[in-house]
């Protein structure tokens, strides 16, 4: 009897946690699944204005290419990456129940991405002439210089959206960001095609076409969190508490971009390399299919996923449930794996057919080909990495993240891939086999933080955090009663 007792208990005990786990899967489901939409419709829309422009001529391509190359790298991967501090404030906080707070971060995050923004517009009014001192060739320089001119307006429009995608992302109201991301997309296509060749805009039709889209995209997010009960909590007026939460913002924001921007930089700079090869037409042609196509736009993926993580993770850990936020991490990393896999072996399946979609030259398609074995373990390792920075974030330990990401590519990596390619002459495989190595140790050593990760004390820190909060909110004079 004793032991049919025994063996119930621990059938119920095993039906618990298979629930539990179910149950967690479908909430990073929920998250994950419109993250993904969200983040490739984003990136579709300078995509499709590239594919767009690339009907104009080479001259009108190779500089927009070269603009959003550099307006990437100067400007939408810092904001990108300050904006990525709102997912370890704004989740803990909401987590907390703290929802005012979770309107004061935004506030200030916004403030803060804005005055960012000026000195890079300033830049980018400069981007021109600073291509042709470095050697560019002057008709390049000159078009690209006006084609980022023109995606300044979207830069500003670019650092509202992503502290308003953080707000709703933080208090799992996804459907919104998707549906806006959607419309914005949808307008965008049939606006850039009208702004390129029926106003005679040309190029530059299509950096404005951008900008436009993003703004689409603000005034929508703008009127649903206005307007809609499910924001009516955590909604803020600005005041002069967003003044006082910028440092705290700062405290994260700053090294969620250094995290970001540093592996975003790596990649970059290896089509830059790829340009000094023996053969650098083929080299930067492959390297650019597989880079700045192929794998951007299967990252959407992992990084859908870590976004989900990082607000099932910074949720837990606000509300003072460190088993939550464990279980989150777990979950998420058996997904993740399972993701990786299966896009990598299909990938592999078809590696023989790729490079048809790019090209019609033997050459580059043979070269393709003979890339597939790298990048399919680079989706694995990029699956990994998406979703553990996500966990980063989630935890607030963002400031490892990037001790982390500078030893991984610019210690090791990217030394490696110099070395490879140009000492040895293996080319751009030599440069790809570096830059893999590089996210093999990134992935690896964040693995190792997450597993030792003490959540106990994760939770601990982040009800610190929300009681500092607290502390800001009486000092700015607003009372008690926002955060009771």
């Amino acid at each position: 009897m004793e032991q049919r007792l025994l063996e119930r208990e621990d059938e119920r005990s095993v039906r618990g946690c298979c629930g539990d786990v179910t149950a967690e899967a479908r909430r990073l489901g929920y998250l994950a699944g419109p993250m993904v939409g969200v983040s490739l419709s984003q990136y579709m829309i300078q995509v499709t204005s590239s594919m767009i422009v690339g009907h104009l001529g080479d001259l009108a391509l190779s500089s927009s290419a070269i603009a959003t190359s550099l307006s990437g790298v100067t400007g939408f991967s810092l904001l990108l990456g300050m904006a990525s501090g709102l997912d370890t404030l704004c989740g803990q906080a909401y987590g907390a129940r703290q929802y005012q707070m979770v309107g004061i971060h935004t506030n200030s995050a916004i403030l803060s991405l804005i005055l960012v923004t000026l000195p890079i517009s300033l830049l980018w009014v400069s981007m021109g002439k600073l291509l042709s001192l470095i050697g560019q060739d002057p008709q390049i320089s000159h078009e690209a210089g006006k084609y980022i001119v023109w995606m300044i307006p979207g830069l500003f429009a670019f650092a509202i959206t992503q502290p308003l995608m953080k707000f709703l992302q933080s208090q799992s109201l996804i459907l919104p960001m998707l549906l806006s991301s959607l419309a914005a997309i949808c307008v965008h296509i049939p606006l850039c095609w009208a702004m390129v060749f029926k106003t005679g805009l040309g190029n530059i039709g299509a950096a404005l076409s951008i900008s436009i889209s993003y703004w689409i995209n603000v005034l929508i997010l703008v009127l649903y969190i206005k307007y809609s009960d499910s924001c009516r909590e955590a909604r803020v007026p600005p005041s002069m508490a967003d003044f006082k939460g910028i440092n705290e913002f700062l405290k994260l924001a700053i090294p969620s971009a250094v995290m970001i921007c540093l592996e975003w930089w790596s990649f970059e700079l290896l089509v830059l390399l790829s340009g000094f090869l023996p053969n650098p037409r083929l080299e930067t042609s492959v390297l650019s299919i597989w880079y700045l196509t192929s794998i951007a736009m299967l990252y959407n993926i992992p990084y859908g996923l870590g976004c989900a993580a990082s607000t099932r993770i910074s949720n837990e850990l606000g509300a003072g449930n460190p088993e939550g936020a464990h279980l989150a991490f777990r979950v998420v990393i058996s997904i993740t794996i399972m993701e990786a896999l299966v896009v990598s072996v299909t990938i592999f399946g078809l590696r023989r057919v790729i490079g048809y979609a790019y090209s019609n030259e033997d050459e580059v398609i043979d070269y393709v080909r003979e890339m597939v074995p790298l990048v399919s373990i680079s989706v694995i390792t990029d699956s990994c990495q998406g979703v553990l920075s996500g966990v980063a974030r989630g935890c607030g330990w963002q400031h490892i993240g990037a001790y982390i990401n500078l030893a991984a590519f610019y210690l090791a990596g990217i030394p490696i891939a110099v070395v490879l390619a140009f000492l040895l002459h293996i080319g751009g495989k030599g440069l790809w086999i570096g830059i893999l190595s590089g996210a093999v140790i990134q992935s690896s050593l964040l693995g190792v933080v997450a597993i030792f990760t003490n959540w106990q004390k994760q939770a601990v820190l982040a009800r610190k955090r929300t009681l500092e909060e607290r502390s800001l909110l009486q000092r700015s004079g607003k009372g008690k009663e926002l955060v009771d």
